[in-house]
């Protein structure tokens, strides 16, 4: 597609707009830390304006570009783009009960979860007919504890769904021993970790699947958005026949279903259940311009991880921080920190200095997930006492780390965090 669509005097414009209304640096004259600012410029905005211009805006051209750059840049062997990274989970976990996979769950098996995870890393097991296993994190890494994975292990566990909390990469070496001694599949969640790596490798590239995401508020963005990764071509034809209805056009072996089947029109061939979880291809032209940036903005969320560690060490009777897993490199989603239980204040109490002083924060992921209202309307399985995702429930939280995180706004946040137990008398 030209890229003349757009007038010139438009982009100009378009140029124009986001030099004056898109600097998102700390200003000290009215400080202020949010938990994201936004990723995307003049060329995104551009690159979607041609597609809606184009009049091609569904799934399609860009969307195969977009993924083929993800496998390049990841080193994945087959990428599937759908609408979210909830999607994308989605997808995943309905790929892996379905009758034409061959190595494959099944409606009653059990798949072991940490408790520290989003809804929609849990939701996809249970509306597949599968039994959530919820077992603790390490209080350290805050990924899911090892020890509890193999306490958790039944006969009817099948699979393992670990988390690659806020970015920092699990213990895949560990993990995938369990899985290969108890024959267990592996399904990575790495919607928070796009960037992070084991040993080298990208992250959802250990198991059978990994999972991202592209939402706003992440490392990079589409707006919405995901990918499905694997090196399963099996896998990556079966995902791309469930995205799109069941049909077999964006197949890579259609061929072989249109000569099986020559009676149907093959724009119209389904073959197997479906969903509609296509991505736009404003979306997808969205991909390839953020995904040259990913590699700055983790090094700036890096950088401030850093700086925030040594700078509040002095603080370690009062917080616990992540400590990333050796081995790998984090990319910092966030800064989680936990209050101990002993500390003289409670963990509202400082969320509510931060924010007095305009830096915002939230709670680390959904907290406790088995602690949710809704598990109590579904089957699941409970593993041990949740001990450590009991406390980062009430104890846990995170304040922006982001790419316009600067030297500025990061000693405001020490210093505000510096004020808040002064003002207690601890330091």
């Amino acid at each position: 597609m030209s890229h003349q669509i757009v007038p010139e005097s438009i982009r100009r414009g378009i140029d124009e707009y986001v030099a004056a209304n898109f600097d998102f640096t700390f200003k000290p004259e009215k400080p202020a830390v949010r938990l994201h600012e936004c990723t995307y410029g003049a060329e995104e905005i551009s690159a979607a304006l041609e597609c809606l211009l184009s009049t091609y805006v569904t799934m399609g051209a860009k969307t195969r570009h977009f993924e083929a750059e993800c496998n390049r840049y990841f080193g994945f062997e087959h990428g599937v783009m759908v609408n979210s990274g909830s999607s994308a989970n989605l997808l995943a976990v309905a790929a892996l009960v379905n009758p034409a996979l061959k190595r494959r769950l099944n409606p009653g098996d059990e798949v072991i979860v940490p408790a520290l995870s989003w809804s929609t890393t849990v939701w996809p097991l249970i509306q597949c007919g599968l039994i959530p296993v919820i077992i603790d994190v390490d209080p350290d890494t805050l990924n899911l504890d090892l020890n509890e994975v193999r306490k958790a292990i039944g006969p009817k566990t099948r699979g393992i769904m670990p988390v690659h909390v806020y970015g920092n990469p699990c213990d895949m070496d560990a993990l995938m021993e369990i899985a290969r001694l108890y024959d267990l599949i592996v399904i990575e969640d790495c919607c928070e970790a796009m960037g992070a790596l084991y040993r080298g490798k990208s992250v959802g590239s250990f198991g059978e699947v990994g999972t991202f995401s592209f939402y706003y508020s992440h490392h990079i963005t589409t707006l919405e958005g995901g990918i499905c990764h694997t090196n399963s071509f099996e896998l990556a034809e079966l995902m791309r026949v469930l995205r799109a209805h069941g049909w077999v056009r964006e197949t890579e072996g259609r061929e072989k279903y249109e000569a099986q089947y020559p009676h149907i029109d093959p724009r119209f061939l389904f073959v197997n259940v479906g969903f509609n979880l296509r991505p736009t291809e404003l979306q997808s032209a969205f991909g390839p311009i953020q995904l040259k940036k990913l590699e700055k903005f983790i090094a700036v969320r890096a950088g401030n991880a850093a700086f925030w560690r040594k700078a509040m060490s002095p603080f370690e009777k009062y917080f616990r921080f992540q400590t990333e897993t050796p081995h790998g490199r984090h990319s910092w989603f966030g800064f989680p920190m936990v209050v101990r239980e002993n500390a003289p204040f409670t963990a509202t109490e400082l969320r509510a200095f931060l924010k007095e002083h305009h830096i915002e924060n939230r709670p680390l992921i959904c907290g406790n997930i088995a602690d949710q209202p809704a598990f109590k309307l579904f089957p699941h399985r409970v593993s041990g006492d949740l001990r450590e995702s009991k406390l980062i429930m009430t104890n846990g939280f995170t304040f922006g780390n982001h790419q316009a995180v600067d030297d500025a706004a990061r000693n405001y946040v020490l210093d505000v965090v510096t004020k808040f137990l002064k003002s207690k008398k601890l330091i």
